[in-house]
């Protein structure tokens, strides 16, 4: 069952995702031709480091056999890439496109969000994907109202984003965030045939749209994390945490 947040505990979640937005802003400014993701983990770690909170992700450990703790602060994902991207050493390049997800631990509460950035020039077609990505977010957001199911906010984005063209990853979907960092309920980012839970006033999800440039389906590589898809085409993804409440959507993670 989903759990309910005061204004209180809003609050310090706020604060998470205000050290994470800045850390992702960083990471911005640094994803250029030649810099390894690996670098980039050192730099977000740092940052997140430096202002006394913790990287959620770095020895997350999904309880499943054969599965190690995730290794790195932040999950890299480059092209083809959809989520946990383990950083390396391996350089990005001019025309590369990079989903950075990160996640932030302060004061008891967790914050998650997620952006892809382009690397140097890259494609119409990457740019576009970019961009739909984040905007098929954002039509989600408007049906993150009191009342809602959590099936109005999924077909917000499918249907947006499907009819830019794309496709929306099945195998992975939002959750429910706070004192851990997947609480229920899960937020799927395409219609399924349950409405979901109603959306009530304290709530606080993830809402993360894994949009492929061609097929939906994806594969897990042999390190047990990175997911690519199954074609070798681009992915993207977007995410905030966002708090339901009286006056609409917050996003905590953006200012």
């Amino acid at each position: 069952m989903f759990t309910i947040k005061s204004q209180a505990e809003i609050d310090k979640m706020r604060k998470s995702g205000e050290i994470l937005y800045e850390t992702l802003q960083l990471i911005k400014k640094n994803s250029v031709p030649g810099v390894t993701t690996k670098e980039l983990d050192r730099i977000a770690e740092e940052f997140i480091v430096k202002n006394k909170a913790v990287p959620s992700f770095k020895g997350y450990d999904v309880g499943i056999p054969g599965v190690p703790p995730f290794p790195a602060s932040i999950c890299a994902s480059v092209n083809e890439q959809v989520v946990h991207g383990i950083p390396g050493l391996n350089r990005l390049k001019d025309g590369d496109i990079i989903s950075i997800d990160v996640g932030v631990f302060f004061n008891g509460y967790h914050a998650d969000a997620a952006r892809t950035f382009a690397v140097g020039k890259v494609s119409e077609g990457a740019q576009k994907l970019i961009d739909v990505t984040r905007q098929s977010f954002f039509e989600g957001l408007k049906q993150m109202v009191i009342g809602n199911h959590i099936r109005d906010i999924s077909g917000a984005i499918q249907n947006y984003a499907e009819n830019s063209g794309f496709s929306v990853v099945r195998d992975f979907v939002g959750h429910g965030i706070g004192t851990q960092m997947h609480e229920p309920p899960e937020i799927p980012n395409y219609v399924t045939k349950r409405r979901g839970v109603k959306l009530e006033k304290g709530m606080v999800i993830a809402v993360e749209p894994m949009i492929n440039e061609g097929s939906y389906n994806v594969e897990v590589l042999d390190n047990n994390w990175t997911v690519v898809t199954s074609d070798g085409l681009l992915s993207a993804h977007y995410e905030n945490t966002v708090a339901i409440t009286e006056d609409g959507p917050v996003i905590l993670t953006r200012f």
